[in-house]
């Protein structure tokens, strides 16, 4: 569930305080501008675990910020494919079923990867498993905040840059419309 993952950047660590090691402010730096934040393709980035190499610093003319070449690794969230892995339902529809896992919210049971049969109470709001267990028949309700385990299905990254609209065009629906740059589906 939880990978490191490789990195390498130059950091421009700006001369705001002497009293601080380099590799102090490059590991400020790093935490601030990556944690909780998704990197496409690699997952939701959680906290710098190391930094394997600095070389030396560089000020350029006209900048009196340092520019460290960094290689580092980043404990990352992206849970392997058919991974068992246990969470909290966060609301239902007619859709599905949202998963938290408390830190990452953005995870999706269809209803067709739901336990079979299942349907949706519109009453209540919530998914019902029709359990049959040797001729005796229990409806099983997925309510709010219950603990489930599923198994991821897929992942999906969405590149979620900003799109610069032309002056004085009016911005459309697709540009405006928020996009969820990581997701997971699953099956229970």
């Amino acid at each position: 569930m939880f990978v490191l993952a490789e990195f390498k950047d130059v950091i421009r660590t700006p001369p705001s305080d002497f009293n601080v090691s380099l590799k102090t402010s490059i590991t400020q730096y790093l935490n601030n501008a990556l944690a909780n934040k998704v990197v496409t393709n690699v997952g939701l980035c959680i906290a710098l675990f190391d930094i394997e190499c600095m070389d030396d610093s560089y000020i350029f003319p006209g900048d009196g910020a340092a520019h460290t070449k960094v290689e580092f690794r980043f404990v990352v969230f992206r849970p392997f494919i058919e991974e068992l892995i246990v969470g909290k339902i966060k609301n239902c529809s007619k859709e599905g079923v949202h998963v938290t896992l408390g830190f990452f919210d953005d995870i999706f049971i269809p209803a067709a990867n739901l336990q079979h049969p299942s349907r949706f109470d519109e009453t209540e709001q919530v998914w019902v498993w029709e359990f049959d267990n040797n001729g005796d028949k229990h409806d099983l309700f997925m309510d709010q905040g219950e603990q489930i385990k599923f198994r991821v299905a897929a992942e999906t990254f969405v590149e979620t840059s900003p799109i610069a609209s032309p002056e004085g065009a009016e911005k459309t629906q697709e540009m405006t419309s928020p996009e969820v740059p990581y997701s997971i589906t699953v099956s229970i």
